[in-house]
């Protein structure tokens, strides 16, 4: 089913992401995390892809896979790193011969070292080219990413000015994106000021904020500081805290998360979607409680 229309008939929809296996033991662990989430019953789940397209036989492979295996709808990232319009149609058309609706459309990041991005030979600038490629060629209901904090270009430090990332933005609406899914952010109030410009802005599709519970006292504030993302100084301060501790990191990280999805929902976000690192224990746990708190009627997706 097309993401955008369960949206239309699931709240809240609690979806969740996954990056491809690079080996077997990374492929039976994402297996397992699947199985241990399945019954959640995600709206959906996406697959990343890897730098400069370096996963995309995986990205296919796995998407694919959880969709005829698991009965779980699954989207395709795909960015227009390293390829022409002729390999993204050709990936594209496998995609959509093996049974996949939902295509994330991304410009990606530049490789390690360059200072900006450098589109392929007849290949795709923006995030907005591709998706206007996709929406006039082919019937997937396709997701753009937003970046609450301003586009953040890790390689070189720069963050772009907010007014001019709402006008790129809605370039992409205008292409034909039809839902949004937010860069992971730890402020809601950061979520909250978005969504405000963006609907001044004339964006209406519904914004789906990205949540990455803070389970390593090390990795996932890099991530973070990657991804252009503020990080509390309350919560860098409790996780240090407890840096020897894995399960007390893990507790806080959950409580943290478990508030910030409710205060989210409460104020009219469409859903959450977790970056998982394909793991399971603290989303299983994020979700469940959501859930005790605040039994909404979920409708039936499947």
């Amino acid at each position: 089913m097309k993401i955008h229309e369960t949206l239309q008939t699931t709240f809240p929809a609690f979806s969740f992401e996954f990056f491809p296996p690079k080996n077997a033991e990374q492929q039976e662990q994402l297996l397992e995390t699947i199985l241990k989430l399945r019954p959640l019953n995600p709206a959906f789940v996406s697959v990343t892809y890897g730098a400069g397209g370096s996963t995309r036989a995986l990205t296919i492979d796995v998407v694919a896979r959880i969709k005829r295996d698991f009965g779980i709808e699954a989207m395709a990232h795909l960015t227009c790193v390293g390829a022409s319009r002729e390999e993204v149609r050709e990936t594209l058309d496998t995609l959509r011969d093996r049974g996949v609706e939902n295509i994330m459309a991304l410009r990606g990041d530049p490789p390690r070292g360059d200072a900006s991005f450098t589109p392929a030979a007849d290949g795709f600038a923006y995030a907005n080219e591709l998706v206007e490629f996709i929406h006039g060629h082919y019937d997937f209901s396709v997701g753009a990413a937003c970046y609450p904090e301003g586009h953040y270009e890790g390689n070189t430090g720069r963050r772009q000015d907010l007014d001019l990332d709402i006008e790129h933005l809605h370039r992409k609406v205008e292409a034909g994106a039809r839902f949004l899914v937010t860069q992971l952010f730890y402020d809601n109030e950061v979520y909250f000021r978005f969504v405000e410009r963006a609907r001044i802005g004339g964006i209406e599709v519904p914004i789906i904020p990205g949540l990455m519970p803070a389970i390593n006292a090390e990795s996932i504030p890099r991530i973070a500081r990657m991804s252009g993302a503020t990080f509390p100084v309350h919560l860098m301060s409790d996780i240090r805290a407890r840096a020897g501790a894995p399960e007390a990191v893990l507790e806080l990280a959950v409580a943290y998360t478990t508030l910030q999805a409710d205060e989210l929902i409460r104020h009219g976000a469409p859903g959450i979607h977790f970056y998982t690192l394909n793991r399971s224990s603290a989303t299983s746990a994020i979700v469940s409680a959501l859930r005790l708190i605040r039994p909404w009627e979920i409708h039936d997706h499947a």
